[in-house]
């Protein structure tokens, strides 16, 4: 076979699992893939540089025949030894370790749609944001530095392949905000204009709020329309990706 039985040593070990860590990740500049599906659509979109893939036998027989590009990353461990590399309780299969992407912070706001999060703390949100993105080709996120970090293992988990296709920055957001108003910025709050108003707008700057908290005064002041969805029941409000999704629907279909 021309991929091998891996001896895994703890420095490898430790080097991985190290990987789990926001500090570590920005240090390497890598970060960690778990699961076939997960796996198999990062290695398919080709978009991050693949470092090192340790799998079972049988994962990595099959994934040799589709992939044989990554032969040379590939190596087979045990479950015990998975197990000791994986973030989750049951590993599954492979884990993987990619290079980050390439930011790029000048791109075109014209006739695109733009989402800038304001400290949106819950990678499961992020994931799902990010994802929903993807869907609605949207191309570019900006993300405040208290938002989770994109390259944490839930966040890739959920995301998938999406976050291949999406470029996302992380920076002072309300000073970016102030920086790139060439197109219509877009508050969503529990009190503003009714989405419908904004069907097929197709471009802007779209401000998406902290779970708890909502958007911060500073972001809202900045803002040239505030919209809402409105509500028929009696819930608080909207999870932070579902508000997302809804808005996106909205703003991109005519």
């Amino acid at each position: 076979m021309p991929y091998f039985r891996a001896m895994l040593s703890k420095a490898t070990i430790k080097d991985i699992q190290s990987l789990q860590h926001k500090k570590f990740r920005d240090e390497t500049h890598t970060f960690l893939a778990e699961g076939p599906k997960v796996v198999h659509e990062l290695l398919q979109e080709s978009a991050f540089e693949c470092v090192v893939i340790y799998g079972l036998k049988d994962w990595v027989e099959k994934a040799i025949q589709e992939f044989p590009e990554f032969e040379k990353y590939m190596h087979i461990v045990s479950e015990i030894e998975l197990s000791k590399l994986a973030t989750y309780t049951t590993p599954n299969k492979v884990v993987a370790v990619f290079k980050k992407a390439t930011v790029v912070s000048n791109f075109e706001l014209k006739n695109n749609i733009t989402l800038v999060l304001d400290d949106i703390q819950d990678p499961g949100n992020l994931g799902t944001i990010i994802r929903t993105a993807d869907w609605f080709g949207v191309k570019n996120i900006i993300c405040s530095l208290k938002t989770a970090d994109s390259y944490n293992s839930k966040v890739v988990q959920s995301t998938m392949a999406s976050l291949a296709r999406v470029n996302i920055l992380y920076t002072d957001h309300i000073s970016w905000v102030k920086k790139n108003r060439s197109v219509k910025v877009l508050a969503t709050l529990l009190k503003g204009n009714a989405l419908k108003e904004y069907k097929g707008l197709g471009e802007g700057i779209l401000l998406i709020g902290n779970e708890a908290n909502g958007l911060c005064e500073e972001l809202q002041q900045l803002a040239d329309e505030k919209i809402t969805i409105p509500g028929f029941g009696k819930a608080e409000s909207l999870n932070a990706a579902i508000a997302t999704a809804i808005v996106l629907y909205e703003l991109k279909n005519s």
